[in-house]
């Protein structure tokens, strides 16, 4: 299986040049392939140059943190991380893809060919390393130039001891981040415009954690509770209806992931770092601040640019209560993200097919 592997990333690597391409990762349950694969150096003095990020832990005189290279749309441009450690252990390494700065996502393009590179990731997205990957870091990736007409893709690059966050570059930093930046024409980004979601569905949560309650700023994603710790820190905020203790009800209400258990008032399996996981004292939760905006629906659905939400002020308020259809919501979010969030159904109650539906706009 093990040489199988190697010899469709060989392949796959020939055959299709916009694909992301790694030369040694590993898997949760072992390593893929613990070497590079021949013929994977970028030594050849007669290639042409490749935008490369330098790290050494030992020797950090002659780190290269950020490197550049022009691309055509349609193409693919090499780029090249070498993260050395000394005493530093470097468990996950996290990619993220800026395009004309509409911000940071993930990037985990692990598909040459037909064949998806699952095994080279960890849940979260991160790339496991395995072996003296550990140590020793010399990858080459494939950098897919997205279709635009002017502007840049900047690739960020980092590794970390143990379970990062795409959205925190420090939480386990190892080494250092290294950007690589691709420019387009002019490479002028246009004017950032919102991120916009529309038709978010969040139900009452179930005590067991399986009911999708919580959502993602990050990736617009919904998540179960009992999905546990590889995708915590995706999670911004959670629903719920009602409260423990609370005589006249809270009804529909909206909570930072942080002050979830608290302002629900039951315990939710799932929703807090268990003893046995690995770093759990390090473990952090999402903070989320709330805030009735003056804004109504016309003025939720006339926000274009990031500029229009500058003007929203961070609240003290980690939950909103009694919400109703119609409602715009002021937001910031735990990396100083602003949004707005327009309620647009709720399914009243707190039985597990009960919901409420909603739209955001967030800065990039």
């Amino acid at each position: 299986m093990k040489k199988g592997l190697k010899s469709i990333l060989k392949y796959g690597f020939l055959v299709c040049t916009m694909a992301l391409f790694v030369t040694s990762c590993s898997s949760d349950d072992g390593s893929v392939f613990d070497s590079p694969l021949p013929g994977d150096e970028t030594g050849d003095d007669d290639e042409e140059e490749v935008a490369t990020l330098v790290f050494n832990e030992a020797d950090p005189s002659n780190n290269v943190i950020s490197a550049s290279a022009s691309g055509e749309v349609g193409t693919a441009v090499p780029g090249r991380i070498i993260f050395t450690s000394d005493a530093t252990t470097q468990r996950r390494m996290y990619i993220t893809q800026n395009v004309s700065g509409g911000g940071d996502m993930p990037f985990n393009n692990f598909q040459l060919g037909d064949t998806e590179l699952t095994k080279a990731l960890k849940a979260d997205g991160s790339i496991d390393l395995d072996g003296a990957t550990k140590k020793e870091i010399d990858f080459t990736f494939s950098l897919p130039v997205p279709d635009i007409d002017n502007g840049s893709i900047v690739y960020s690059f980092w590794t970390t001891t143990g379970k990062g966050d795409f959205r925190d570059f420090s939480k386990r930093l190892a080494l250092g981040v290294g950007t690589i930046t691709v420019t387009v024409g002019t490479g002028a980004n246009p004017a950032a415009e919102v991120r916009d979601f529309t038709n978010i569905k969040l139900f009452a949560p179930a005590a067991d954690g399986t009911t999708e309650s919580f959502f993602s700023l990050l990736n617009e994603e919904v998540y179960r509770i009992n999905e546990g710790p590889a995708f915590r820190a995706f999670w911004d905020f959670g629903y719920y209806f009602g409260a423990s203790g609370v005589s006249d009800g809270e009804n529909a209400s909206f909570a930072s992931t942080a002050t979830f258990d608290a302002s629900f008032g039951f315990p939710v399996e799932g929703l807090q770092p268990r003893m046995d996981e690995d770093d759990v004292e390090n473990e952090t939760l999402n903070e989320a601040f709330f805030a009735i905006s003056s804004l109504d629906a016309a003025g939720f659905d006339g926000v274009v640019l990031s500029g229009d939400l500058e003007n929203i002020a961070k609240s003290n308020s980690q939950k909103i209560t009694n919400l109703e259809v119609g409602d715009v919501i002021e937001f910031v979010d735990n990396y100083g993200k602003k949004g707005l969030i327009k309620i647009t159904e709720i399914e009243a109650g707190f039985n597990t097919n009960d919901f409420i539906v909603f739209d955001v706009k967030i800065q990039p």
